[in-house]
């Protein structure tokens, strides 16, 4: 049984390094009192990971730094629990990749091992990365990712829309729109401070505002924090080994 909490961001408005969800984390562990961080989104390994074990000491988890694994899928195997942290969602697709990591990461969380992703890590959870705001700094040789949940999420999600007068280009709505165009998978948007928690075939909205749920045909329906999603863990896997839309 899948347990995944996937953040936003690792900071909310006006709080410190994971103060708005550091008891929440501490829950999906449920006891376990060790994880495994994996930083490879990072350009600086050590620093993210540095960073992680500060903050998690103060819940009690002591975090092992996935880069300095002799072999990261049996760390994988033997961990606890994993955080993937934020960064270049394709930088992080790539190494997982060249590591051969995606399946025993897979397996491990369907399993039932806690999964915490946090920016790129939560985009890394999803069927496919389509829906980072990243730029392709690297080609990651497929943009299929986990496939923990059977929809997508778009971390860093705006709380609230530019102005007209400000902004001439597109808006983050008519990019997750012009996902919607090519395939027929809802698409949550993620504001900072907010999260998207799994258990099982159930799934649920937190954080310190609203999420933002996108469908093809419909339009986008605000969620207040506590919100109850599950129906989307119904839906069925909607992309190919190469990242293409299925329908």
């Amino acid at each position: 049984m899948t347990e995944a909490l996937l953040l936003s961001n690792a900071r909310a408005p006006g709080l410190g390094f994971l103060d708005h969800v550091r008891d929440t984390i501490a829950e999906v562990l449920g006891g376990r009192d060790r994880m495994l961080f994996i930083p490879y989104a990072s350009a600086d390994a050590d620093r993210h990971t540095e960073l992680i074990r500060e903050h998690l000491a103060k819940i009690g988890v002591r975090v092992d730094g996935a880069h300095t694994a002799p072999d990261l899928c049996e760390a994988i195997v033997a961990a606890q629990a994993v955080f993937v942290g934020g960064g270049n969602s394709f930088r992080l697709l790539k190494r997982m990749r060249a590591a051969g990591a995606l399946k025993p990461l897979r397996e491990r969380a369907l399993d039932g091992m806690p999964y915490v992703g946090a920016s790129a890590g939560s985009n890394l959870a999803c069927a496919s990365i389509r829906t980072t705001n990243d730029m392709p700094i690297v080609n990651p040789g497929s943009f299929e990712a986990l496939g923990l949940i059977p929809f997508q999420v778009n971390p860093h999600y705006p709380y609230t829309a530019t102005p007209p007068e400000m902004h001439a280009g597109e808006s983050r709505d008519d990019r997750i729109g012009e996902f919607l165009e090519e395939n027929d998978v809802p698409v949550l948007g993620l504001p900072e401070g907010t999260w998207l928690r799994v258990s099982g075939r159930t799934a649920s909205t937190g954080g310190v505002t609203h999420t933002k749920l996108f469908r093809r045909g419909a339009g986008p329906q605000e969620l207040p924090p506590g919100s109850d999603v599950s129906t989307l863990m119904g839906l069925p896997a909607r992309f190919d080994t190469n990242g293409q839309a299925l329908g």
